[in-house]
């Protein structure tokens, strides 16, 4: 059976900031708690956010979301909403402001510490409409978590988990452009390349669900026209809004599930929380498609062929070494070894991999050996 459902309500606009108050009195959010970093609190937006909301609404601010959103932020983020008697959340920030807040969300309304959630814990189905509802505002274009029912966060254990549930779909994702105009060119390029890798991903991925595929190959070309312009020229507005659509459409339709790029990262960012994600799976890309190349659902769907048509591209061969190309062109390292990560990671890696949730969806079934020789190509 394959579930179909696109349900979120999306403001996309230059300016739609403006909409917060207006969206916050549709769901019914009259004291909320503000989930941004410190960063973005510098930059002024958590200031234009506020000025959105009004002066009259009664509004708690957490600003110590981490890189890597962890356990440790999340109950202190619920120790503020539980203070400031919040009744939803706002998040303003990239992935991992909108991940704690979709954490908060479910910690601040159910009993018991956050593993109990996570998707490999069995914790899906202890989550309910009792969630906190959640207003995402993103200010970078790579994560999608604005529209996505999951998020990822990092147990005081160190593993790396998702929290997946529909009941932690954002109520509204308000997707403003011009909140990313001041991203650095860095973060443009480790960002757009986390769109792409799950435009890419969700693509593969053999779950029945054309409507996502569509929304992913139309996700890829955007992402793929535009990313080197958005990183070059940070004030081209078309670039942005294009960067901003592919973030969402990647998310939009990884509810198809992931693979083996998101498994592995997912387990190399949990064992050194200072990697960037987006970073991570531009590495592993090429590696991991060229091992689901051979797959039952990719030949027969002709899909490599497809995702080339969509970059532009003469044929599916050429799919990988242009995401090496652009990805060294952006200014990102192509290679695990310029992050300092060893080959005496690899047991820890491959074991985290293959316990994560990302591992089951992808188009081939990865072994032991399989994730060694990804990491290997990777190097």
């Amino acid at each position: 059976m394959s579930l179909i459902n696109y349900i979120t309500h999306i403001q996309f606009e230059f300016g739609s900031i403006r909409l917060l108050k207006d969206e916050c009195e549709r769901i019914g959010i009259r004291r909320p708690l503000i989930v941004t970093d410190k960063g973005i609190k510098a930059a002024g937006i958590v200031d234009t956010a506020l000025k959105a909301l009004g002066s009259e609404a009664p509004v708690t601010v957490y600003d110590g979301t981490p890189p890597n959103p962890n356990e440790a932020a999340v109950r202190e983020a619920v120790t503020a909403y539980l203070h400031g008697n919040c009744d939803g959340i706002v998040a303003v920030g990239g992935g991992s402001a909108i991940d704690l807040a979709k954490g908060v969300a479910v910690c601040a309304t159910h009993d018991g510490p956050l593993r109990s959630f996570a998707v490999i814990e069995g914790g899906a189905a202890r989550i309910t409409a009792k969630t906190a509802p959640v207003i995402a505002v993103p200010t970078t274009a790579g994560t999608g978590s604005e529209v996505g029912r999951g998020a990822i966060l990092i147990l005081d254990d160190g593993r790396k988990v998702g929290i997946i549930s529909p009941f932690v779909v954002p109520r509204t994702a308000i997707c403003d452009p011009e909140l990313t105009m001041g991203l650095p060119a860095g973060m443009t390029a480790a960002t757009g390349m986390d769109a792409i890798a799950h435009c890419l991903e969700t693509f593969m991925s053999p779950a029945f669900n054309p409507p996502a595929d569509g929304i992913a190959l139309d996700g890829l070309w955007r992402a793929w026209q535009h990313i080197e312009r958005a990183t070059r020229h940070p004030d081209d507005r078309v670039a942005r809004m294009n960067m901003m659509s592919a973030s969402m459409q990647g998310a939009l339709a990884f509810q198809k599930g992931l693979g083996c790029v998101h498994s592995l990262s997912h387990s190399l960012g949990g064992l050194n929380p200072r990697l960037h994600h987006g970073t991570l799976n531009a590495i592993f890309l090429p590696a991991v498609i060229d091992f689901n190349k051979e797959s039952v659902s990719m030949r027969e769907e002709n899909k490599l062929d497809r995702i080339a048509a969509a970059m532009g591209l003469g044929q599916g061969s050429d799919v990988g070494p242009a995401l090496n190309s652009m990805t060294k062109r952006l200014g990102l390292p192509t290679g695990l070894a310029e992050l300092d990560v060893t080959r005496e990671m690899f047991p820890d890696i491959i074991k985290g991999a293959l316990k994560d949730h990302s591992h089951k969806t992808n188009p081939r079934i990865a072994s032991e050996d399989d994730y060694r020789a990804m990491l290997e190509a990777s190097m």
